[in-house]
């Protein structure tokens, strides 16, 4: 199928990827929050802004090799398989903006040949830097993904920013850090299904699930405490009374939207 690629509007898309049931809520809170333990599924997700003469996709997944690797990881199918079912080949992305290097968010990160990679500066110190291989960090990146984004910036399609960026007229990034030390999210203003203007915040792993950013909890992985708490503030002004927040890894934004016909349960559009 193909797409609207609206002239003067953005349209938003959820893409699944891969999936992981045996998971606990603990895992997701910061110091287990306070409620009981419970099963607490988690999905991985990229997300896909198109419209105005762009399209940006937000992140890049982790390959099925290392869902193989790292075990109970259900994968569907690779975001580029996904974009070609929306009608969108890998050299028509223009832009990829790289919340930050976790392995679960910048595998296939030079797999889109002709976009513009766009990541933070201090993402990059950190995951370059002297801690990276040090306590938990191993488990959160892949190598070859620190390798990629270093053979990307030497040759010069990795554009390396140092706050907020607007990519475009209603598209822009901004940095919260907190989970990571350079995490950006990405807010996109639009129209909604009313034709009412709007503002929908890909907010990333500033908040995993609704419930971080709902219930005030950060996720459990922390870099900085204080930023985690200043994202949500921020998310929340920005998206406003009106606008949707969409968080990185929670499966109901797989119920909450509307799929995508002929690609049930992997693309949604947020509306």
């Amino acid at each position: 199928m193909t797409i609207d690629r609206p002239a003067d509007d953005f349209a938003v898309y959820a893409i699944k990827f891969a999936h992981r049931e045996r998971s606990r809520r603990q895992e997701h809170f910061y110091r287990g929050h306070t409620q009981p333990d419970a099963e607490y599924p988690i999905t991985y997700y990229v997300w896909l802004v198109v419209g105005r003469g762009r399209i940006v996709l937000v992140d890049t997944g982790f390959t099925p090799e290392v869902a193989m690797r790292r075990g109970d990881r259900q994968y569907v199918q690779t975001p580029a398989e996904s974009l070609v079912a929306l009608g969108i080949a890998a050299d028509e992305v223009d832009t990829v903006v790289i919340t930050h290097l976790h392995y679960d968010h910048a595998g296939f990160i030079g797999a889109f040949p002709n976009a513009s990679i766009v990541v933070q500066q201090r993402e990059l110190d950190y995951w370059t830097g002297p801690y990276a291989l040090r306590g938990e960090n191993p488990h959160l990146i892949e190598p070859e993904d620190i390798e990629a984004a270093q053979e990307l910036l030497a040759s010069g399609r990795l554009q390396v920013i140092d706050g907020d960026l607007e990519l475009a007229p209603g598209l822009e990034l901004h940095r919260t850090g907190g989970h990571t030390a350079g995490l950006q999210v990405v807010a996109v203003e639009r129209r909604n299904a009313a034709g009412e203007p709007t503002t929908t915040v890909i907010a990333s792993d500033a908040s995993h699930f609704l419930d971080n950013i709902g219930s005030d909890t950060p996720y459990s992985i922390v870099d900085h405490l204080p930023s985690m708490y200043d994202a949500f503030d921020w998310i929340n002004a920005r998206a406003g009374e009106r606008g949707t927040v969409i968080p990185g890894h929670d499966p109901a934004v797989m119920e909450r939207f509307a799929a995508v016909p002929g690609l049930e349960g992997v693309v949604v559009r947020i509306d």
